[in-house]
């Protein structure tokens, strides 16, 4: 039977990246939302974004 590999890196990864509180661009919420509605009407043709 062979020894069980120790993993203690990834454990210590995931640990550090659990504490991370940086907002990033993609996560959703409110930021994401004004993102997506900035595009949406930079899609859309002047005449309707007139209305």
């Amino acid at each position: 039977m062979t020894p069980k590999k120790n993993r203690r890196w990834m454990t210590n990864v995931i640990a550090e990246a659990a504490k991370c509180d940086v907002q990033m661009p993609w996560a959703r919420g409110p930021r994401r939302a004004a993102t997506i509605a900035r595009r949406e009407e930079a899609q859309k043709p002047r005449a309707l974004r007139a209305s």
